[in-house]
């Protein structure tokens, strides 16, 4: 990997060490490394294509967001989720994401409705082919779209640490019982959005936000 990439329009792209951070943020999000998973600086290199410095910067990034942690002996892994630790990040998922939802009704446009819908869609197709990672993408797409009308920077790089914290073991859950079953209120938070009805839409995303944690703690509760 060159340490930046050559767009079309002749600017050069993001450096190595952005390119390798995005990379390694969306195997972590997407669960692509598990739960325990251990990941080394050489076994990255190796697999990426790029230099250790890249690489390091990367980890030290994801490791400050919590989504990988030191083990010692410069061992690094993706953490283990605890029963006890999905009622903490529902406290604060609860706290911030119907605050987002709530404030992305005062701005929303329909331009911005039809695209949220387009999501959705590719979300529900995903859940129809059992295509897990697809819907992973798509459910996280979702909510990324939605908070970033709220124009709320500091709640929604909250919010992006707290799913780094829970993303590995969705997929775990998702590996093991399929799509079939996942719960969502993106209807629901759509239909609001539609109307302008922020206390609507605060209600149906607090609703997707328990139905998903739920989901996550009978899956973890099951495998121990």
């Amino acid at each position: 990997m060159r340490p930046a990439v050559e767009s079309e329009s002749g600017r050069a792209g993001p450096p190595a060490h952005e390119v390798v951070y995005r990379t390694l943020r969306d195997q972590v999000l997407f669960g692509e490394l598990e739960p325990g998973q251990p990941v080394t600086i050489q076994g990255l290199t190796e697999t990426l294509g790029v230099g250790m410095t890249p690489v390091r910067e990367a980890l030290r990034r994801l490791t400050a967001e919590g989504a990988l942690a030191f083990l010692g002996n410069r061992r690094i892994a993706v953490p283990e989720l605890a029963v006890q630790d999905v009622e903490q990040l529902l406290v604060a998922r609860r706290a911030i994401e119907p605050e987002l939802a709530r404030r992305a009704v005062a701005v929303v446009q329909d331009v911005d409705i039809a695209q949220l819908t387009q999501t959705d869609g590719r979300l529900d197709d995903a859940i129809r082919r059992g295509d897990v990672r697809q819907y992973l993408v798509e459910n996280h797409r979702f909510h990324a779209e939605l908070y970033a009308l709220a124009k709320a920077p500091i709640l929604t790089e909250m919010v992006d640490r707290l799913w780094l914290r829970f993303g590995p073991s969705l997929r775990v859950v998702c590996g093991q019982f399929g799509t079939r079953n996942l719960p969502d209120r993106h209807k629901d938070i759509l239909s609001a959005l539609a109307g302008r009805d922020a206390a609507a839409a605060a209600e149906a995303m607090e609703g997707d936000v328990v139905q998903g944690m739920e989901q996550i703690r009978d899956g973890l509760s099951r495998f121990d």
